[in-house]
């Protein structure tokens, strides 16, 4: 089992894997089908990834194979989430890039289109074009049938996401609140994976 350093790091990821797999079945959403090359996951600014097994865990039950690839432009972030996750469950694997994720498409290392995207803790606060061209790439790297996942920390900039989101055609399939969110306690009204949103890329 992966030890993380952060005391509370243990119990935020079961709540999230808790928290998606509920709501991918209360919303009744399928997981995009099987491909030849398994499925396929984008994780953007995903810092350490320490989501990573919860992820091969929750949207890759029922394929073969789940890839996951990694980007942030943070290198010693990125540096942390390849040594942490060399070994993966056997059907799981994984790559971490010090990537600009508002740039995806210069990105020659992103040769397929991806069954997921996901951003966790995405912070539409800190820099709304960055976010939105983030969103809006990600969205153009989907499969037809693809899903863009998002978490927050606050409900104001949850809304926002939202908004940015399906202005760009996005199709919101579900935003539901967290009930056993963590609430961080020197950061007012801001929780852990507080809010989760899914959407159909336009």
């Amino acid at each position: 089992m992966t030890s993380f350093s952060h005391a509370h790091t243990d119990k935020d990821l079961e709540r999230l894997r808790q928290f998606l797999a509920e709501t991918l079945k209360k919303s009744g959403i399928q997981i995009p089908g099987q491909k030849a090359d398994g499925m396929q996951l984008l994780n953007l600014a995903c810092g350490r990834a320490d989501e990573t097994e919860v992820l091969a865990d929750v949207f890759g039950s029922e394929a073969d194979s789940i890839h996951l690839t990694g980007i942030d432009i943070r290198t010693r972030e990125i540096g942390e989430a390849k040594e942490r996750w060399k070994k993966l469950p056997s059907k799981a694997s994984a790559d971490f890039l010090v990537q600009d994720a508002s740039q995806l498409g210069h990105l020659k290392q992103l040769d397929s289109e991806f069954d997921i995207a996901f951003m966790r803790h995405q912070n539409f606060w800190n820099g709304d074009t960055t976010w939105t061209k983030i969103y809006d790439e990600a969205l153009h790297r989907l499969d037809d049938d693809g899903l863009l996942v998002i978490t927050s920390y606050f409900d104001h900039e949850h809304r926002l996401a939202l908004d940015a989101i399906q202005g760009l055609g996005a199709e919101l399939v579900c935003s539901e609140r967290n009930s056993d969110s963590r609430i961080i306690t020197d950061a007012p009204n801001k929780s852990v994976d507080r809010h989760l949103a899914i959407f159909r890329k336009p």
